[in-house]
C-alpha cells in the first residue's frame, strides 16, 4: 500500500473530516500536525494555492480541500462506502455536503469565527441568526423521516461534513457565553448528534473539548482586550 500522509491541525473540523474517512475505511496514515501561525515549507509546497490544511499526500501526490479529499478516498478505497450507491441519493448527499461547506465557515476556526465570540451587539446577533438558520434547515429538511444519520441507518460523508455542529459548536458557545443550540428546539438534530458521537471511530477521534475551550477563551479575552 502506498504511503498516506495527512497534514492538519487539531483545532480544525475540516481536518477531522479526513481523519474520520481514513479511520472508517481502515487506511493507515501518518499525521503531520501543522502550526497554523507558522506553516511548514512542506505544507506550502503541497498546497501552494490556498496554503491551508488539510492536505492528503498519497503516493507522493497532494490532494487539497476537505470536501475533495474524502471523495478521493472514496474512489481509491471504495469499501466500506461513505456515499450511497444510488445516483439520486448520491447527488443528494453531495448537495448536503456543499450546504455544509457553504454554511459552516463560522465554525471552522477561520477569521470569520471571531464574529461568534469576539463581537457584541448587532454583529454577534447576525452571526447567531446565521447559525440558527442553518440549524433550522438541517432540522426541517436534512433529518426528516426518522433517520439515524443523514443518509439513513449508516454514517456517511454527509454526517462527517456536519461534524463541526456535533462537536465544535458547543465549545464555541461556551467560550463566547452564548446559547445557540437548544435541544428541545432541535430534537432531530439532538438525536443525530448523539448518534454521530456514539460511533466508535468518531468518539475516539474528536478534538479535546477542554483544550479547545481554553484556547478559544484565551483568544476571546485577547480580542476583547485589543478593542
Amino acid at each position: 500500500m502506498a504511503v498516506v500522509k495527512l497534514f492538519g491541525a487539531w483545532t480544525s473540523p475540516y481536518f477531522y473530516r479526513v481523519i474520520w474517512a481514513l479511520k472508517l475505511k481502515g487506511i493507515p496514515y501518518e499525521c503531520i500536525e501543522e502550526d497554523l501561525l507558522n506553516k511548514s515549507p512542506l505544507l506550502l509546497q503541497y498546497n501552494p494555492v490556498h496554503k491551508k490544511i488539510p492536505v492528503l499526500v498519497h503516493d507522493g501526490k497532494p490532494i487539497c480541500e476537505s470536501t475533495i479529499i474524502p471523495q478521493y478516498i472514496e474512489e481509491i478505497w471504495p469499501q466500506p462506502s461513505l456515499l450511497p450507491s444510488d445516483p439520486y441519493e448520491r447527488a443528494m448527499a453531495r448537495f448536503w455536503i456543499k450546504f455544509a461547506d457553504d454554511k459552516l465557515i463560522l465554525l471552522a476556526l477561520s477569521p470569520s469565527i471571531s464574529k461568534m465570540y469576539r463581537a457584541s451587539g448587532e454583529e454577534q446577533e447576525k452571526a447567531v441568526k446565521y447559525i440558527l438558520e442553518m440549524l433550522e434547515t438541517m432540522e426541517d429538511h436534512g433529518l426528516i423521516g426518522g433517520k439515524k444519520f443523514f443518509g439513513g441507518d449508516k454514517i456517511s460523508m454527509v454526517d462527517m461534513a456536519f461534524g463541526a455542529v456535533a462537536h465544535w459548536l458547543g465549545v464555541i458557545e461556551d467560550a463566547a457565553g452564548l446559547k445557540i443550540f437548544e435541544a428541545h428546539k432541535f430534537p432531530r438534530l439532538q438525536s443525530w448528534i448523539q448518534n454521530f458521537k456514539e460511533v466508535p471511530i468518531i468518539k475516539e477521534n474528536l478534538t479535546d473539548r477542554d483544550k479547545m475551550f481554553a484556547l478559544l477563551k484565551r483568544r476571546r479575552e485577547m480580542l476583547l482586550a485589543s478593542k
